[in-house]
């Protein structure tokens, strides 16, 4: 059930009315409580269907912001009918976004400010935003949960500072992998002061020789907290890469003992730090690769293979022996007429 109320170019629901107390004998009154508004641009009223809820708006509030998606709907795409209204004359828009985001959305047009709510999700609030086009940031968000905004925020700064690392420090790194034929790439992050002196004779175990190694106090701290981790790889799967791990994990960087065993062999033991690796690939055809075809084996036991394999000539009323192939001798019992 929706109730539609047109004041100043916007409807309010049910929900958005406050009691306040009557004049006369002290009743109580429904009364509608709006901020105070700018007078409306135009006598021209649209009717908005939002989540089943209608708004009742200027469609100058809209044209104001040309650059976003509803002032580019009820701008010059609605003068020339790219945007259409339904049977009943009113515009069913913003597909998945709730009636309490899309109120929130209309004060961006009214005031330019978005005065997020207590209760509503942020993060809704920011995907309706990106949907729309609508600017997100300090200066155009007000909300009470600051550690809700400033983690948005953080978002978009990570992915700002993650594609500027990709470009300039991952990509070089993942194309030297790729150069020697390699199609997945192991990265560590080191800090700029770590210095890594291994033993030539004596190399760490687990392989870490074959580990890119980046030189960056900037790539270790951004990579020290899990949002950021999380962000970043989301954005390696949108540029079509797979199999991408990020954490943190020891990583060998100098001597730190020899140990002698019985017989004069000696065991390096190396000092570790914790730092922060990138594993991904960008294999095609990663299924196939690690797909073994198992030939067919002919049965040692088969007199005249030529004869079997129906290429030489045939006695007559012989039963052809059945092939079969090595798994299946090791997995299950014999077919009939084959000798063991």
């Amino acid at each position: 059930m929706t109730e539609e109320h047109t004041t100043g170019g916007a409807c309010l629901s049910q929900s958005d009315r406050r009691m306040t107390a009557g004049a006369e004998g002290g009743a109580d009154v429904t009364k509608e409580a709006w901020p105070a508004q700018p007078r409306p641009l135009s006598h021209d009223r649209v009717t908005l269907v939002v989540d089943g809820t209608h708004f009742v708006v200027d469609p100058a509030v809209f044209t104001a912001y040309p650059d976003t998606v509803l002032g580019r709907m009820f701008g010059r795409a609605r003068q020339h009918s790219f945007t259409r209204p339904n049977t009943k004359g009113e515009y069913e828009i913003a597909e998945g976004i709730g009636a309490s985001i899309f109120r929130v959305i209309l004060d961006y047009y009214r005031v330019g400010v978005l005065h997020c709510p207590e209760g509503l999700s942020l993060a809704e609030l920011r995907e309706a935003c990106d949907y729309l086009c609508i600017n997100f940031d300090y200066s155009t968000v007000r909300c009470r949960d600051l550690s809700a905004l400033l983690h948005e925020l953080s978002n978009d700064g990570a992915r700002r500072q993650f594609e500027a690392f990709l470009e300039e420090l991952l990509v070089p790194a993942m194309v030297a992998s790729a150069q020697e034929g390699e199609r997945e790439c192991h990265i560590v992050v080191l800090t700029d002061d770590d210095n890594v002196d291994w033993d030539h004779d004596n190399p760490p175990p687990m392989g870490e020789e074959n580990s890119q190694i980046l030189y960056s106090t900037k790539l270790y701290r951004f990579f020290k907290f899990i949002e950021n981790r999380d962000v970043a790889k989301a954005l390696l799967k949108e540029r079509g890469l797979k199999n991408i791990r990020i954490g943190i994990e020891g990583y060998p960087t100098c001597k730190e003992k020899v140990k002698r065993r019985p017989g004069g062999k000696s065991e390096v033991i190396y000092s570790y730090v914790q730092r922060p690796f990138i594993q991904l690939s960008w294999e095609k055809e990663e299924g196939k690769s690690r797909h073994v075809d198992f030939q067919c084996v002919r049965s040692r036991s088969v007199p005249n293979l030529i004869t079997a394999m129906g290429e030489g000539p045939v006695r007559a009323g012989a039963t052809p022996t059945p092939q079969v192939d090595e798994l299946d001798r090791l997995n299950g019992p014999a077919p009939p007429g084959l000798d063991q």
